[in-house]
């Protein structure tokens, strides 16, 4: 779809209006925080509308002391502020050949944000996580019925687990975006943040933390946000969780033209998990050669990097294809080809862009 056919809310793409699902046009990428009225917009059921006053959040199952907290009290903790890159796990659909079922995301379901909350393991250690305990399972107040005929009768509510080790390590409950509030859209009145994994796993309005010591099976965890995962000759289905390493353009955009012989600016942004982005390479002929690009700013942890190169474009006029890879300090690089065992998921191969030059 070209942009004079696209509708956009707010100078974001719509990708779905019911329920709300918003892309941010990633040629806008400017800086390293993504502004919060550009972040894009992913939800699954319609967005709840929640009295800060009158919501608690509940803390339950294997834990020794099960208690309620409510926003105020909350909001006494210790807080952190980390920023954090989130990823929608369907991010780049839309380059997927065929066409699969989904949410026709482009380039732009991702963003990074600061982050402002309260450390999950400080409420898990409030409640004392009984020793047996494996997982957490993250429960929002969002819900409905699912048309789907693999999906429980009746209402349901989104949620997913984690590791009690991930939970307790670096997820956050956030109540801060870009240092204001959280909006709606985005989970007010707290969400969690689970730093490196897919976005899916960060529960907006967060109602329920619920300890357990079995595997979480819910319809997000298994049927949905699943892939086919290879054990010798057999493949078996396994929760996306980590996000997987990649580089991204943001300038020039697909379809671009740029003038002949001359000095053009590409740059994007790159990220990793549990790693660090330690180069990132472009080749603006489709594959053939490559170059160093430059990056800026500082690593930080589970966090993009922002790269550019400056490129200086043939003088003949034609057709180019610009390809961008990244590589980690633990050694991982971007694949090639498309893994069609990840099904509509984990995009992360290479993806060229066209630009005309003339």
């Amino acid at each position: 779809m070209d942009e004079d056919s696209q509708k956009f809310i707010g100078g974001k793409i719509v990708r779905g209006e019911s329920p709300l699902n918003l892309e941010m046009p990633f040629e806008k990428l400017e800086s390293f925080i993504t502004p919060t009225e550009s972040f894009y917009v992913r939800t699954h059921f319609p967005i709840p509308s929640i009295d800060r006053d009158a919501w608690w959040l509940h803390v339950e199952g294997d834990v020794e002391n099960p208690f309620a907290i409510n926003y105020e009290q909350l909001l006494e903790l210790g807080s952190v502020t980390i920023p954090v890159t989130l990823e929608c796990a369907g991010n780049n659909r839309n380059f997927l050949e065929p066409k699969v079922k989904g949410v026709q995301w482009g380039l732009g379901a991702v963003g990074t944000a600061e982050w402002s909350g309260v450390p999950l393991a400080i409420l898990l250690d409030r409640a004392g996580v009984e020793a047996n305990a494996s997982e957490v399972i993250l429960e929002g107040t969002d819900g409905g019925m699912l048309e789907d005929p693999k999906s429980p009768p009746g209402q349901l509510h989104f949620a997913r687990s984690i590791p009690v080790e991930k939970a307790r390590a670096d997820v956050l409950l956030a109540y801060k975006m870009n240092g204001s509030e959280l909006p709606p859209e985005h989970g007010f009145p707290v969400r969690a943040i689970v730093p490196g994994w897919y976005a899916m796993a960060s529960i907006k309005w967060l109602q329920r933390i619920i300890v357990t010591d079995q595997p979480f099976s819910g319809y997000y965890q298994t049927i949905d946000y699943a892939y086919w995962k290879r054990r010798g000759d057999m493949a078996e289905l396994a929760s996306l969780t980590e996000m997987q390493i990649k580089a991204q353009i943001a300038k020039p955009a697909q379809g671009e033209t740029v003038p002949a012989n001359f000095s053009v600016r590409v740059h994007g942004a790159a990220w990793t998990r549990d790693g660090e982005i330690r180069k990132v390479e472009l080749s603006t002929d489709g594959g053939s050669t490559w170059s160093e690009a430059n990056l800026l700013g500082e690593s930080k942890p589970n966090a993009w990097r922002l790269w550019e190169f400056n490129w200086q474009t043939p003088r003949t006029p034609g057709k180019q294809t610009l390809i961008a890879r990244a590589t980690d300090s633990l050694g991982r690089t971007q694949p090639v080809l498309r893994d069609a065992d990840r099904g509509t998921y984990m995009i992360n191969h290479l993806l060229p862009i066209d630009v005309d030059v003339r």
